[in-house]
């Protein structure tokens, strides 16, 4: 039996989830910006509270690993690593994109690939290609959008766009009929707990002190207009 806390913050979005053998079993979202740092202990904690389970029984933590916000990521990550080493946990990641993609292919019904994007500012997006089985027809990179992004696999086949990333890319592709736009969809945590569950009985998991989030990207940082 697995009882798997997992934790989502590659985005301004923050949740948390609870599983039990792959079942959700209690989870908040929070839509606020820059609510990580502040907020992202607390709600574990109230997680934990409102379903009267203790630390000591979780069996894993469970992280998304990115790619997406560099700060995000990092708090996460930081987050669960100090669980793993307080609770003698073992530590589980998941790409963020795969997260995404497995929680939009329970509604997929005509088989269409999938295709997460998470923003990365200007017409750049974090994405990758999955088939309904989740295998990888594109893998995981940071792709700069434009009219003729995705044409050859459009050619042949039905396309689903989802995340915050596709919202610039809609346009784009307004008049192709294969390629179809989800809204609405955020990273869960709950996505990631289910996943979590099967690397959990493949005992995959991760090396906690030497992990890192995949940023996919370098941090650069930038001065405010008002230093300058």
């Amino acid at each position: 039996m697995s009882l798997i806390l997992s934790i989502e913050t590659s985005t301004t979005v923050c949740s948390v989830a609870l599983s039990r053998d792959g079942e959700l079993v209690a989870t908040e979202k929070l839509f606020l910006e820059k609510s990580h740092a502040n907020l992202l202990t607390v709600v574990i904690e109230s997680l934990m509270n409102h379903t009267k389970l203790k630390f000591s029984e979780l069996e894993a933590i469970a992280v998304s690993k990115g790619p997406g916000s560099y700060t995000g990521l990092r708090i996460g990550v930081s987050t669960a690593k100090g669980l793993c080493y307080s609770l003698d946990k073992p530590l589980i990641a998941i790409n963020t994109l795969k997260a995404m993609a497995y929680e939009v292919n329970q509604f997929n019904v005509n088989g269409a690939l999938l295709c997460p994007m998470i923003d990365a500012r200007r017409m750049e997006v974090y994405t990758a290609l999955y088939d309904t089985d989740l295998n990888e027809e594109e893998p995981t990179s940071a792709k700069i959008l434009d009219n003729s992004s995705f044409d050859e696999t459009l050619e042949s086949t039905s396309v689903l766009f989802f995340g915050n990333g596709s919202d610039k890319f809609r346009e784009l592709k307004s008049g192709n009929r294969k390629a179809s736009f989800i809204n609405g969809i955020s990273p869960s945590a709950s996505a990631v707990g289910k996943l979590a569950h099967q690397s959990f009985l493949n005992n995959e998991f991760e090396d906690v002190a030497y992990f890192e989030p995949y940023y996919l990207k370098d941090f650069v940082a930038t001065t405010p207009k008002k230093l300058l």
